[in-house]
């Protein structure tokens, strides 16, 4: 078996922990011709965050997240999550307005940031670091794959190498580490990455499985006939040969994601959450 976040969370803060996910307002060097223009080819019009709240006050969208899920964990505490886009791509003011408002709440015990590796300045890192000694800071890093020509495919817009260096710099910092891998990339090996994730020194991992999104360059790559989306059956098995090589004090965030269903082009079957979670979970237990 693998380490969960729940039990990560309850070892950490002796209690249930629920990420509230926010909207910053942020936009991505991937898409505003920085670095490229489209972003990656699997990423939708919300940047990956569809199901964050929106609006343009932090607190407010703290307060409504936290309102959707506090009856589900009585007695519970929560991670303010920065979730769409590229959540250090702004003057270093703005992240300070954004990220202290965030840990301001007694009920916020900590802070997650999402990002790209090539998003952060020595001075953003010191930022986190100062705001790591009030409350916990975490960055996940959208690695995605190891494979620099299955980067280049996707349209990542860095090297592998760049990645490894953010989170030797981070890590130094004194900030923990989420690495996010997708599963099931053409030309792929998922494994591969996690191994190298590992190496380069992440304390966790986000595994996703591959979903082809209306209106993103991946669908028309679908279209063509380039992709080929996994069946639950080949997700498990990959999945499960990615969390093999993982040690055990190596933290897994999430085993699947879910794209929103009204955009959901493939697979089909990752539109019924509560099944594709029974049976990751049996597979993995067997």
């Amino acid at each position: 078996m693998y380490k969960t976040a729940n039990d990560y969370y309850k070892e950490k803060y002796g209690c249930k922990v629920y990420k509230l996910s926010l909207d910053g307002g942020f936009t991505c060097p991937n898409r505003d011709g920085t670095v490229s223009k489209g972003g990656c080819i699997f990423c939708s019009d919300l940047g990956g965050g569809e199901f964050a709240e929106s609006g343009t006050n932090i607190t407010e969208q703290l307060e409504r997240a936290k309102s959707r899920v506090e009856a589900k964990i009585k007695d519970g505490k929560y991670i303010a999550y920065f979730q769409s886009f590229t959540n250090t791509y702004a003057p270093i003011e703005r992240l300070k307005k954004l990220f202290y408002e965030a840990i301001k709440p007694d009920y916020i015990v900590g802070l997650n940031i999402g990002t790209r590796p090539d998003c952060l300045s020595d001075e953003t890192i010191e930022l986190l670091k100062d705001l790591n000694k009030i409350k916990p800071v975490t960055v996940e890093l959208g690695l995605q794959t190891s494979n620099d020509n299955v980067a280049e495919y996707i349209n990542r817009g860095y090297k592998a190498d760049v990645y490894k260096n953010a989170v030797l710099r981070l890590k130094n910092a004194g900030i923990e580490v989420i690495t996010h891998i997708i599963i099931g990339l053409p030309n792929d090996d998922p494994v591969l990455t996690t191994k190298f994730s590992v190496e380069c020194g992440t304390n966790g991992v986000k595994f996703h499985l591959l979903h082809i999104l209306k209106n993103t360059c991946l669908a028309y790559e679908y279209e063509m006939g380039r992709v080929e989306p996994l069946t639950l059956e080949k997700y498990a098995e990959i999945l499960k040969g990615c969390l093999c090589v993982l040690p055990s004090d190596i933290v897994v965030h999430r085993i699947t994601g879910d794209g929103a269903k009204k955009d959901l082009i493939a697979p089909l079957w990752s539109a019924d959450k509560k099944r594709t979670l029974n049976f990751l979970n049996k597979y993995l237990s067997d």
